[in-house]
This record gives C-alpha cells, sequence and structure tokens, in this order.
C-alpha cells in the first residue's frame, strides 16, 4: 500500500513498464526503474522527479490510452512530482499553496511590495518618484541601499532555507545510497546531465508536445531561460562585489560587465519563458497535470516579467520613468523570491538530486558488473 492513489498508480505502472522495457532507452526513468523490482513511495517519488516529462514514451507505448492498461507515464508522474513538492515543503503550512492560484498570488505579492516601495520613497521625498536621476547611486534615491539588502536578503535566504529543507526532506525519502554525497563523479555527471537537458530528447529525436511530430523546442526554451537566469545572477552576484569590494555604485554603465551580462541574461529570460508559455498553451492535455498548473506558470510569468521589467529599467533609468519602474522590479523580483520554494522552481533542484542518484547508481551498476 502506498500513501497516496497516484503512488499507487504510479506502482502499477512501473510494473506493467517493468514487463515490457520497451521505453527503455527514452530517458533515464526506465533503466532507473528495471533496476528495481518493487517500488516504495521514496523510489516512485524518485522516478517521478527523475522524469523530464518529453512525453516520448506516451507515444511510443503500445499500452497507453486507449488500450485497457492505461499507460499514460508523463501525466502520472506530472501528477505525482507535484504532490511531492507538497509532500517535502517547507514549511508544511504552506503546502497547499501548489494547487492554489499561483498567477494571483504572484501578481498580488509583486504590486503590493512594488506599492510598499513606492510608499517608502513618497514618505521619504515625493519629489523622488518621478525625478530624474543619473550617475552612480541614483537607484538608491528612491529607497535606501541598506534597506534594499535587508528587504531582499531576508527573502532571499527565506527562498534558500525552505528550499534546502524541502530538499532535505526528498534526498532522505528517496533513500539515497551511501556515500553519495561525497561522490564527485555522480554529482559531476548529473551536473553535465543537468546542464545539457540530455533527457528532454526523447531519446535523440525531441520531446512532444502538441502532436506526436517531435520537437527541440521545449529544449531551446528550457536552455533560454536556465541561461538567462544564470547570468542574470551573475551580473547581480558581480555588482555587489563592484559595490562592496571597489566601492562603485550601480547603476553601471552600459558597456559594464554587470549590464552585459544582464542584458545578455535579460534576453534569455524574455524569449525562453515567452516560448515555454506558448509551448505549455498548446500542450497535449493527456500529457500534463491540468489541476495544478498555477504555480508552474506563475514561475514561468514571474521569470518573464522580472526581464521585462529589468530591460525596461535600463532603458529608462535616467528618465523620469525611473522611480516607478524601479518600484515595479523590485515588486517582482521580491514575489520571484518569496514564491521560488512553493512552484515550478523546485522541479530543477528535485530533479537534480534525483539525477545525482541516478548517476550513483549507474556508476555502482558498472562498478558491480566489472567484479
Amino acid at each position: 500500500m502506498h500513501g497516496t492513489s497516484i503512488l499507487e498508480e504510479a506502482d502499477r505502472l512501473m510494473t506493467v513498464c517493468n514487463s515490457c522495457r520497451y521505453c527503455e532507452g527514452l530517458c533515464a526513468v526506465f533503466p532507473a526503474m528495471e533496476m528495481r523490482r518493487a517500488f516504495s513511495d521514496g523510489d516512485l517519488n524518485y522516478l517521478a522527479n527523475l522524469c523530464h516529462a518529453c512525453g516520448a514514451c506516451y507515444t511510443d507505448c503500445q499500452f497507453s490510452p486507449p488500450h485497457e492498461y492505461d499507460v499514460n507515464v508523463p501525466k502520472t508522474f506530472a501528477v505525482a512530482r507535484a504532490e511531492s513538492w507538497a509532500a517535502y515543503v517547507w514549511p508544511q503550512a504552506f503546502a497547499g499553496v501548489f494547487a492554489r492560484n499561483g498567477v494571483a498570488i504572484s501578481v498580488i505579492t509583486a504590486l503590493s511590495v512594488a506599492a510598499f516601495v513606492f510608499s517608502f520613497a513618497a514618505l521619504h521625498d515625493h519629489r523622488v518618484l518621478f525625478g530624474s536621476h543619473t550617475g552612480p547611486g541614483a537607484f538608491y534615491a528612491l529607497m535606501p541601499h541598506n534597506a534594499m539588502v535587508v528587504l531582499f536578503s531576508a527573502a532571499f535566504l527565506y527562498a534558500v532555507l525552505a528550499l534546502a529543507m524541502g530538499v532535505r526532506a526528498f534526498w532522505r525519502d528517496i533513500g539515497e545510497p551511501v556515500g553519495m554525497v561525497g561522490d564527485a563523479g555522480s554529482l559531476w555527471q548529473a551536473m553535465k546531465d543537468a546542464a545539457a537537458l540530455r533527457y528532454l530528447d526523447g531519446g535523440g529525436p525531441g520531446c512532444v508536445n502538441e502532436d506526436e511530430r517531435p520537437s527541440d523546442r521545449r529544449k531551446i526554451y528550457h536552455h533560454l531561460t536556465f541561461y538567462g537566469f544564470l547570468l542574470c545572477f551573475a551580473a547581480t552576484s558581480l555588482a555587489t562585489l563592484y559595490h562592496y569590494l571597489l566601492v562603485r555604485e550601480a547603476p553601471y554603465p552600459w558597456w559594464d560587465l554587470p549590464v552585459l551580462l544582464g542584458t545578455l541574461g535579460g534576453i534569455g529570460l524574455i524569449i525562453g519563458p515567452a516560448g515555454l508559455l506558448a509551448e505549455k498553451s498548446k500542450r497535449d492535455p493527456a500529457l500534463v497535470d491540468q489541476q495544478r498548473t498555477g504555480m508552474d506558470v506563475a514561475f514561468i510569468l514571474m521569470l518573464f516579467l522580472t526581464s521585462l521589467t529589468g530591460m525596461a529599467l535600463l532603458v529608462w533609468r535616467d528618465s523620469a520613468a525611473m522611480g516607478p519602474l524601479l518600484a515595479l522590479h523590485l515588486g517582482v523580483v521580491f514575489a520571484l523570491f518569496i514564491t521560488m520554494p512553493y512552484g515550478k522552481f523546485v522541479h530543477g533542484i528535485y530533479r537534480y538530486a534525483a539525477l545525482v542518484r541516478y548517476a550513483r547508481e549507474r556508476r555502482q551498476l558498472a562498478h558491480g558488473s566489472q567484479e
């Protein structure tokens, strides 16, 4: 017996798939499945988070609907993933957020923080709201640097703590092999697999979306989003070093490295999320968990809005629009941070942990066969 009905269904499907094994060359899920003869809740949550939702196994399966076996691994694992994120979330009181309207929650949070920043500036000196500010330190006319640091560091550290506690619970539940954390080879292999989105290609030709024709579109948009996010994070980190080590205050000229990295990342975070939202709108309903799309869409939308408001701020930072744009951008960034542990962002971290375990198991299997 399993803890939930969806895990019962996942067990049934894995039992059928383990007898067939036709799809073993499509991704990491099926070779990992073949290493087991029975499945605990932790095993099934591990396999669900190892799944990249490429959809290839659905179109290739001879037992998919309308067959009486009703084998639909992508949709079942999509539901299981969402339920696992809610089960491992910290604090547990927020587990229900995954099933709510994430778009409304995120947008309301962003607008509330933007209003707070706007009000902060108005109380301090209402003339700064629509004034033109240029040169080093111009952004801090709206809100002092130390106030920004306290507000956004608190949100970021909370997100990191909540994510770490959730992944810790997942790590324990999947029963990771002894010594995995110290296995540099498995960590490196998982990093390479994640960076290349190795298993988002349906075994080679690409993943399916609205029909059975494989395509690399989702993989390309994922890459643009992922590397755009990393470039923006690098830009923010470099700007922090500029501020504290070089005593140089933002905003920086357009040719400076933080601005160049942020611009490239911002372009990726506009094209990537927009493409993912477009692909999601066309995705075959048979492949997705239609009951839990709120926080999924919310995370992609907040990434898009973070980049859009950031790029707008870069373009109009020397104009009277700087104050309102900065307030809006800070509100969106705060909402992104505070909702990260309760939406689709967690899938990347859980999937990386699952890839580490898979790499470790493969290494152990190869070592055992050599002996």
